[in-house]
């Protein structure tokens, strides 16, 4: 075998080795795909999750309301936090602690207080989070090394949106003049079909390469214990601030919407969506909402006691970089803007997995006919070779 037929047998080994790397994406861009709208899938699925209205004039109920209906119905239970998702036609999720020690998160109707059902350890929702994200691989100390082996594809991603560009001259003629062959073979057709939706996927491709580079950094600082958060000790209440208690009850609380009321009163802009309980005398009851900005919670901790704001942690808190870091997680998730940017987020997931679906089939094609074209080389050559032996031998 000459040395230019061995350097060919080496590349087509080279390229089919990297068969299992492109399914390793396929499967990461499916699954973050369906992670988008995996809390509507299991709204679909899930009756108890649902929020139906029981008259057509039916009102939410506030928060504090739903709270006292949780607790009527079950005394035993405490109440950890209560959370109203973005969407009203989904229920509200009720962190509970029972006696036993369990804490299940409870679905409670938010029109009329009614607990529906109980969330599962590990829904869909979870497994496609946790599928994708890190692979299932469990934490153990620190970040597991299926999150570094997924947030580690952001930097080729990344590479091949640039290279991408580089690659295609002028591709800015694809929005003035798509083209999409369909009857010319299946070669021409995905090599199209790849180039469009790269070029249609530009924006959608650097949001989520980039927010998974940062995922890799979050990993690594974490396990370095380097942190860059500027939130400082957690606040407490002075022992001097509980009111003491004769007998073996504790102190009265106010209620929890005139919690709220003082939260809003002191940060208008807040939406409260989030409320999370004291856990003991001398911890804060925290409210957490959006405001102007829609990708990142404010929130404001007050005493239930007397309803004094002792902890308030707006935007303009936050430093430069932990506005953009914080921005990251639903950027690359689309959870921050209801329904419709979950269904752009899946629409450009389906595309970007479609494209990686063609380059693969694009990729296989190629490999396959060069792999081909070298054996049938290999088999002329060395039947030649047979021919020429016995003339040689007699020779």
């Amino acid at each position: 075998m000459s040395k230019k037929s061995r350097s060919k047998i080496w590349f087509l080994v080279h390229s089919w080795l990297a068969l299992p790397i492109w399914f390793f994406v396929l499967i990461v861009c499916v699954t973050g795909t369906l992670a988008t709208v995996s809390q509507e899938i299991v709204w679909l699925a899930n009756p108890d999750i649902r929020a139906p209205k029981p008259s057509p004039g039916a009102e939410l109920l506030t928060l504090g309301q739903a709270l006292e209906k949780v607790q009527q119905a079950e005394p035993d239970l405490k109440v950890l936090s209560l959370m109203r998702p973005d969407e009203s036609h989904f229920a509200l999720s009720a962190r509970v602690s029972y006696p036993d020690g369990s804490s299940p998160t409870l679905y409670v109707n938010p029109y009329t207080g009614v607990i529906q059902g109980v969330s599962p350890q590990f829904d869909f929702r979870q497994f496609t989070r946790a599928l994708h994200g890190w692979w299932l691989v469990p934490f153990t100390n620190g970040f597991s090394w299926g999150w570094y082996l997924v947030s580690l594809l952001g930097l080729p991603m990344l590479a091949s949106l640039v290279t991408g560009l580089v690659v295609y001259k002028k591709f800015w003629k694809g929005f003035l003049t798509p083209r999409l062959r369909l009857r010319q073979g299946a070669r021409v057709f995905w090599g199209d079909f790849h180039r469009l939706s790269g070029i249609w996927s530009i924006w959608f491709i650097a949001v989520i390469s980039i927010t998974g580079t940062w995922f890799l950094l979050q990993a690594v600082l974490f396990d370095n214990h380097i942190s860059i958060s500027t939130e400082g000790v957690p606040p407490v209440i002075a022992r001097d601030a509980v009111p003491r208690s004769e007998s073996a009850t504790p102190p009265p609380q106010l209620n929890l919407d005139q919690m709220i009321a003082e939260v809003v009163e002191r940060v208008p802009s807040l939406d409260p969506k989030r409320v999370f309980l004291s856990g003991n005398a001398y911890s804060l009851t925290f409210v957490e909402g959006r405001g102007w900005y829609p990708l990142m919670d404010q929130t404001v901790g007050v005493s239930p006691y007397d309803g004094d704001v002792g902890y308030v942690r707006l935007l303009e808190d936050r430093s430069t970089l932990e506005f953009v870091t914080e921005s990251m997680r639903p950027l690359h998730t689309g959870d921050f803007g209801g329904l419709w940017v979950k269904l752009i987020w899946f629409f450009f997931g389906l595309l970007l997995s479609m494209m990686v679906l063609s380059g693969l089939l694009i990729w296989s094609k190629r490999t396959v006919t060069a792999t081909a074209k070298a054996l049938r080389k290999e088999r002329r050559a060395n039947r030649y070779e047979t021919e020429q032996t016995p003339a040689e031998t007699v020779a």
